[in-house]
């Protein structure tokens, strides 16, 4: 019996290979994704700028991360009672200006390095909803929690999503002409928009995504979001807020993503590494008896065979566990 409507994923012509550099932006789905290949070894820089919604605010911090933008200190603002940028998450907000300012610089530098060396770039729009500011008319990523009358709300227009993607992927491609874009949509709902808002909202994503996949050959698109809201299509697979996919959820789009993103080679590599990572996780009662001992030795042969096989991986945390005080 089928309960479920199948959704058939073309797999990508070009898979994501281990030894590929991944650069991941985009909401906070993209973590999901980024937690479990950093998990597993693979190259990536995940979200430079901190979690980012619209597609305003990623085409904006990939066209600083290719510009090798700097921040001033100038251009943070003070707001309960630390200092913020408009074009940033929170986590980059500090008490200290100089800090602040110098947490944003150092990632910029890094995003500035890995965007001309990535074989994927990997984007996850959440909603098509822009924030300006009514005083200057600034487009911002994050409005860390200000006052609402700071703000004007506006949806976008497909064109105008498409246009300012289409740009930044111009630009992309000029830099780095071996690279590939892989589109996702959130299925997270922005439900402080409204049912109908978010719906209208994620529809203009959609259509703005598919137009840019349709103009270039290296732009692709994976569905997340249908993984979860037509196929899934029930409320057990999101948290206690009906927003947030859970684990079971993002769990299964994960078993996609590999399954038709990520190249046949690397699965037998990613078994052992998941098998090493949670053995480095486990942690014993008793670390001074034999039988520990003995674990670690053998997961310390283990890291040390498979650092030998594949020596693109990096185990260091791994080996460093394993082979401590023994």
């Amino acid at each position: 019996m089928q309960l479920t409507l199948q959704l058939d994923i073309p797999p990508l012509p070009k898979p994501i290979a281990y030894t590929d550099n991944i650069l991941l932006i985009g909401s906070c789905f993209t973590e999901h994704i980024a937690d479990r290949l950093q998990q597993l070894k693979f190259k990536i820089l995940s979200n430079p700028h901190g979690i980012l919604f619209n597609p305003l605010s990623v085409a904006s911090s990939l066209n600083g991360y290719m510009d090798g933008r700097q921040y001033r200190q100038e251009e943070l603002f003070p707001l309960n009672e630390l200092w913020n940028s408009w074009d940033h998450h929170t986590r980059f907000s500090h008490i200290n200006p100089e800090a602040a300012v110098s947490g944003i610089n150092q990632s910029q530098a890094d995003a500035a390095v890995f965007i001309k060396q990535a074989d994927w770039v990997i984007i996850t729009l959440g909603s098509a909803f822009q924030y300006y500011l009514k005083e200057t008319g600034k487009p911002v990523a994050n409005n860390h929690r200000a006052p609402a009358q700071w703000f004007e709300k506006r949806l976008l227009a497909i064109d105008y999503i498409a246009s300012a993607l289409d740009s930044t992927l111009q630009h992309l491609f000029a830099i780095n002409p071996y690279t590939n874009v892989l589109f996702t949509i959130s299925p997270v709902r922005h439900i402080r928009d409204g049912v109908v808002d978010n719906n209208r909202s994620k529809a203009r994503l959609l259509e703005a995504v598919h137009i840019l996949c349709e103009k270039q050959e290296k732009v692709h698109y994976f569905p997340a979001y249908e993984l979860v809201i037509d196929i899934l299509r029930d409320y057990r697979f999101y948290d206690i807020d009906f927003v947030h996919p859970n684990y079971l959820a993002t769990t299964y789009v994960w078993e996609h993503f590999v399954k038709s993103c990520i190249a046949p080679a690397a699965g037998e590599v990613m078994q052992q590494v998941q098998e090493i990572v949670t053995a480095r996780s486990h942690r014993s009662r008793f670390p001074a008896t034999a039988a520990h001992q003995k674990f670690r030795e053998s997961y310390a042969e283990k890291v040390k065979k498979l650092a030998e096989k594949y020596p693109f991986l990096d185990l260091g945390e791994e080996k460093k566990y394993f082979t401590s005080d023994l």
